[in-house]
């Protein structure tokens, strides 16, 4: 079988997919924008951008027109491959950034799956979720009506759709639920498992400092540290929690741009800001600087010994895309204290998986943390239950990874 993955960011969520598809004996090929690793089995096609968008773009319409030009970018390099006789039976494409616009003018009788990431809504989700940022705006539903086009000229000519969560599914506009089948990306549960002899070394204007399990660890993992993902909210429950927590040590992983919603407005002055410094600043006077610790973008390996000694690891989020992060700290065997938010409230239940908190509750989210720190016994009690719950509902071999296969070959089959 032939097979074509599509994706802006490859291997994104294709990362284990592909190479095992490549490995059972199918012809996979990925075409993709942005640089990419190697990966075993998986012939690579780099395209190049065609054009760019215009200068006088009305603003509704500056998404759509970034994503046409993706579209025709992909679209030429897809007739490259069919003057070279490359013919696919299957498309398996991310449809968020429009590279699959067109390719159905290239191959119309193969089969497209797509992957359903989000689907925007205007109101009773991430957009008007947090009142702080949600600025009163009449015309977001027709900002993301235009934004959500490009999945709407897509979903017509898909025959089927993958979602990693329920929530995710359940965004989906009719036409194209029906057509959804909800597996997750999945969990390496056998390498990302507890180590107790985890440690990490750390610089700092004070020395050297090397961490343990025998630690009390607070750790807080965002892609970048940002309001979408409660940054904010666990800045401003610092100031209690260390008061609390007198030999707490805190370790934050995140960089300092901007993966979902708006860029922080500048400064006073008119100068650039970030998110990170911006929360910073409104607590540095009333936390210890020596005690917290911002490890920004970290190598995957030591990003799972951070999860490895946490003590307590926090995960919060508006109503939106589920982080890999969480079920990685649940597969390390973290004690958790989550947002009760969709789609969190799929993978934690108070009390059994973690302990979930009021997204907004900033007292609530340092008692709560405060407390297993305390209490030690049910800290590790979570945290093996958290990750029985992975390994039964996201282990990558032995769950997901065999469903995501048999969803592809039966693409193929109609």
């Amino acid at each position: 079988m032939n097979l074509l993955f599509v994706h802006q960011n490859f291997p994104g969520q294709f990362k284990h997919l592909a190479p095992a598809l490549a490995a059972k004996g199918h012809r996979v090929l990925a075409m993709h924008l942005h640089p990419c690793a190697p990966l075993p089995g998986v012939e690579l096609i780099r395209y190049p951008i065609a054009s760019k968008p215009g200068d006088n773009t009305h603003r509704w319409l500056k998404d759509l027109e970034v994503k046409t030009v993706r579209g025709e970018s992909a679209w030429q390099a897809a007739m490259v491959l069919r003057q070279q006789g490359f013919v696919p039976d299957v498309i398996v494409a991310h449809p968020g950034w429009g590279e699959s616009l067109f390719l159905h003018h290239v191959w119309p009788q193969a089969r497209m799956g797509l992957y359903c990431e989000f689907y925007y809504l205007a109101h009773g989700v991430d957009v008007d979720f947090d009142s702080e940022f949600a600025k009163p705006d009449d015309s977001n539903a027709c900002r993301l009506q235009l934004k959500n086009s490009v999945f709407d000229l897509q979903f017509p000519r898909a025959t089927a759709g993958l979602s990693p969560t329920h929530f995710q599914a359940s965004l989906m506009p009719e036409s194209m639920a029906h057509k959804i089948s909800v597996i997750h990306d999945g969990i390496d549960t056998d390498w990302i498992a507890p180590n107790e002899g985890a440690n990490v070394l750390l610089q700092s204007a004070q020395g050297q400092l090397r961490l343990s399990r025998q630690d009390e660890v607070i750790t807080f993992v965002n892609r970048n540290l940002e309001p979408y993902r409660g940054y904010h909210i666990f800045m401003r429950a610092l100031p209690a929690l260390l008061k609390a927590r007198p030999k707490a040590q805190v370790l934050l992983v995140g960089g300092d741009e901007v993966s979902y919603g708006a860029a922080p407005p500048p400064d006073k002055e008119g100068n650039p800001q970030s998110w990170k410094h911006i929360f910073l600043n409104e607590v540095k006077d009333q936390i210890d600087p020596s005690r917290v610790h911002f490890l920004g973008r970290i190598a995957h390996e030591q990003f799972l010994r951070v999860l490895q000694l946490s003590t307590v690891h926090v995960y919060l989020t508006y109503p939106f895309v589920l982080s890999w992060s969480l079920l990685e700290a649940m597969s390390a065997g973290c004690a958790i204290v989550a947002s009760n938010t969709a789609p969190v409230r799929e993978a934690i239940t108070d009390g059994e998986t973690g302990e979930m908190i009021d997204f907004f509750d900033v007292q609530g989210l340092a008692d709560r943390v405060a407390g297993l720190c305390a209490d030690r016994n049910l800290a590790r009690q979570l945290g093996s239950r958290a990750r029985e719950f992975a390994i039964a509902n996201y282990d990558l071999k032995r769950h997901c990874l065999p469903r995501q296969m048999a969803w592809v070959e039966a693409l193929a089959n109609g």
